[in-house]
């Protein structure tokens, strides 16, 4: 069982980070209906630079969550402190959690907007679609940047060997399954749009006791929804909190069916989640284009290398072309054989000091 210090760390991070994501949903609300349905594109061009600072804020706000988060942890679990690194949260502030530049995902809504037109949707209604639209990438990509820095977090501080998936009520099946499941520390977090499941780091102490939920009351997420938030770490601990029609609506009738005849939740839900990927280095990578423009961080950094190097004149300026990709978090926990590499290559592409 998770102690009761434990279990106030982490939804303590969970509700820092929800606030964050309403207010920033609330300022994307409020932009979105100052625009223009006469001119639906122009008007949002022009209110663009707010939207991407309402959201880019935001991701800045819940990056800045990792690391006191991760430091609450190991102080809780009297684990060894040191960090090899801080994150750096503008470094996941302005970039999409699949690696596209964020204005152009911002501007996915238009383009949903005028397709439910062309399909007969009426005004309002495509109007109303739009916000929808809007609202929810708001706030997946804030929640992204807040994991994404934990992740980063995690892997600078080599007393965490990996974490436990804490999923928050009400969750769909896909989230469900993956409860109370620990990862590596270099295992990226699964997600869907909104989803607001969190890390709970794991420590040399703690890693493989047999946990159970956090906390200790019978929460169900039924019968008093929303109330305490408590967080679960046990699929089975969670579906049977449910009713009997929730069970059917989460997991399909046939689905939770087998669930309560015993079936294994896992087999029955199939979860998955997709990431984009270029080709770079002769095979298929997670990366991203953010920051490497020619007044990108990323860029900046590669041109100052290369001088240092001699590779390219000092006096190169905007004429210096990147020859390497950014590659996301992910991606970098994926290829890099060991913690050193990790961290090396963490740096590498700015996402640690």
């Amino acid at each position: 069982m998770v102690d009761q210090a434990l279990r106030a760390i982490a939804l303590d991070q969970y509700r820092r980070q929800q606030v964050i994501v309403r207010m920033a949903v609330n300022r994307v609300q409020a932009i979105w209906q100052q625009i223009d349905r006469g001119d639906i594109t122009g008007s949002w061009q022009q209110l663009s630079p707010m939207l991407m600072g309402a959201v880019i804020d935001a991701q800045t706000q819940a990056a800045r969550l990792a690391d006191p988060y991760l430091d609450a942890v190991l102080a809780a679990e009297g684990a060894d402190p040191t960090a090899e690194g801080r994150v750096v949260p503008g470094s996941l502030a302005g970039t999409a959690s699949d690696g596209r530049p964020l204005l152009s995902l911002l501007y996915q809504p238009v383009i949903d907007w005028k397709v439910r037109m062309l399909a007969g949707q009426s005004m309002q209604d495509a109007a109303r679609g739009a916000l929808s639209s809007a609202l929810r990438i708001t706030s997946t990509q804030v929640a992204d940047a807040g994991r994404g820095a934990t992740s980063v977090g995690m892997a600078g501080r080599r007393t965490i060997q990996g974490y436990v998936r804490v999923v928050q009520p009400p969750a769909c099946a896909r989230c469900v399954i993956l409860a109370g499941k620990e990862y590596g520390w270099n295992s990226g977090f699964q997600r869907h749009p909104r989803c607001d499941c969190i890390h709970l780091p794991t420590t040399l102490i703690a890693r493989h006791q047999h946990r159970d939920r956090i906390g200790s009351d019978s929460f169900s997420p039924t019968t008093r929804p929303g109330s305490g938030s408590p967080g679960f770490i046990d699929p089975r601990t969670y579906f049977n909190g449910l009713s009997r029609a929730e069970q059917d609506r989460v997991f399909g009738e046939a689905g939770a069916r087998a669930i309560r005849e015993g079936g294994d939740m896992g087999q029955i839900v199939n979860a998955r989640r997709g990431m984009y990927t270029a080709d770079a280095y002769g095979r298929r990578l997670g990366a991203t284009r953010e920051g490497a423009t020619t007044r990108g961080a990323f860029y900046r950094q590669e041109r100052a290398r290369d001088i240092a190097r001699g590779r390219v004149p000092a006096n190169i300026g905007r004429q210096y072309r990147l020859t390497t990709p950014r590659l996301m978090p992910e991606e970098i926990f994926r290829l890099a054989e060991s913690r050193d590499e990790a961290l090396v290559m963490l740096r590498r592409f700015g996402y640690l000091t």
